[in-house]
């Protein structure tokens, strides 16, 4: 029975609840209260039967008992209706579970497909569907991301591992280096069913890589002109190792974040280094002064030596020049050995006299004015300077000499000739 009934057993007032609430039934006493019919709340049991009875004929099976009947005529009903609407709910039900099994893949991602746990296929991006839950699961994996691994430090240089970050070198020194790895993947069910832990599997793989490497290396070759070389061939190794492993990874990129001493050893490191940078600042200083000074004294050196080529050159030529003159002199002297002697004598005194600063002067003459021959003085005098390196020379000024005294001694040129000419045949007459 409703629960309206036992209300009005009661002595309550109706529910809103009441099949009865706004029906013919009630229409007299709606019209004596002043309302039309169909003016109140309506009645949510009809309403559900409603519902019931176009979704009965949705699916074919309509009511047959629309025309009324008995109290148990319309139970049969309910009871048929209520089963038909189980029917729905579950089909519905059906439908959102399959829904269930569709998943969306980004672009750049992969889906793996599993069924009961074991891999079934890949999916690529875009909408896909797969059974839904309990018999298949699906898992989404970025394969453009490129992934960091980051070894002998985390976040920061300075937040340092030590015991990733310290190695040991050929020359047994060591090391402190702090780098990244860089990688994609390029087989996802390699990566995820391969390997437990794979970023940490990765993240070893570096550390034991650029251990091999650094151990067969010496200490200033890693600090210094190695550190691209140590980088390269750690990357190349970690690659053929993860390949070994099957880990489904591909590296890359390896950079060197830090490669320093141990923190422990820097100061006396530092000045280790600072001696070296002294040593070979002086050796470049010294050697830019030897490329500076090497080229000058070779070229002072070709410079002498050349001049000595030319000295000799010209003393030798000088020389036969001279033997080749007194030659042809002989020859002409043994033809005419007194002409030939008043030649050479001429020829002598002429040299003499042109090389000579000396004025002979004519004391009989008895003249109180002299003239001297100052072109030819200024001339001589400009010569002899510019022999000595001077090139502007004063030129001399115009002397008067005073008459000569009778106490001075005076020669005559033409006996002072006569006298050189008999004392030259003295001699060839001895």
């Amino acid at each position: 029975m409703p629960l309206s009934y036992f209300k009005k057993r009661k002595g309550l007032k109706l529910s809103l609840n009441d099949p009865r609430w706004g029906s013919d039934k009630d229409g007299n006493r709606q019209a004596q209260e002043g309302k039309k019919p169909g003016e109140g709340p309506p009645d949510l049991d009809q309403l559900w039967r409603d519902f019931n009875q176009r979704l009965n004929g949705l699916f074919g099976n309509k009511n047959r008992n629309n025309g009324g009947g008995g109290g148990g005529g319309n139970g049969g009903g309910e009871l048929k209706g209520a089963g038909i609407t189980v029917g729905a709910v579950a089909t519905i039900a059906v439908l959102v579970w399959l829904a269930s099994g569709a998943f969306i893949v980004q672009e750049g991602q992969k889906g793996i497909v599993t069924t009961f746990g074991r891999y079934s296929h890949e999916t690529p991006a875009g909408f896909n569907w797969r059974w839904p839950y309990p018999f298949q699961a699906n898992e989404t994996v970025n394969v453009s991301q490129v992934r960091t691994v980051e070894v002998g430090y985390r976040t920061n240089v300075r937040n340092k591992q030590a015991a990733e970050s310290l190695m040991l070198t050929d020359d047994e020194n060591i090391i402190d280096i702090q780098f990244a790895v860089q990688y994609r993947l390029s087989d996802p069910k390699a990566w995820l069913y391969n390997n437990r832990d794979a970023e940490d599997t990765v993240r070893q793989v570096a550390e034991t890589s650029i251990r091999e490497i650094v151990g067969k290396s010496k200490m200033d070759f890693v600090l210094y002109e190695g550190r691209e070389k140590v980088a390269f061939e750690t990357q190349q190794l970690m690659q053929q190792i993860l390949d070994r492993y099957a880990s489904g990874a591909m590296v890359t990129n390896v950079t060197m974040q830090a490669v320093q001493p141990p923190e422990q050893v820097q100061a006396a490191f530092d000045d280790a280094v600072k001696a070296g940078q002294d040593r070979e600042r002086q050796k470049n200083e010294g050697q830019a002064y030897a490329n500076d000074i090497i080229p000058k004294a070779r070229g002072y050196a070709f410079r002498l030596q050349q001049e000595a080529e030319a000295y000799r050159s010209m003393v030798t030529e000088n020389a036969l020049g001279n033997a080749d003159r007194f030659k042809a002199v002989l020859v002409e002297y043994q033809k005419a050995p007194a002409v030939t002697r008043d030649r050479m004598y001429l020829e002598t005194m002429q040299q003499i006299f042109a090389n000579t600063s000396k004025v002979m002067v004519d004391a009989k003459a008895g003249s109180n004015l002299l003239y001297l021959p100052l072109d030819k003085l200024i001339a001589q005098v400009a010569a002899t300077e510019a022999n000595r390196g001077n090139i502007t020379a004063p030129p001399p000024s115009a002397v008067l000499l005073p008459p000569p005294e009778n106490t001075m001694s005076t020669t005559d040129p033409r006996r002072e000739s006569n006298r050189a000419r008999e004392s030259s045949r003295d001699r060839e007459g001895r």
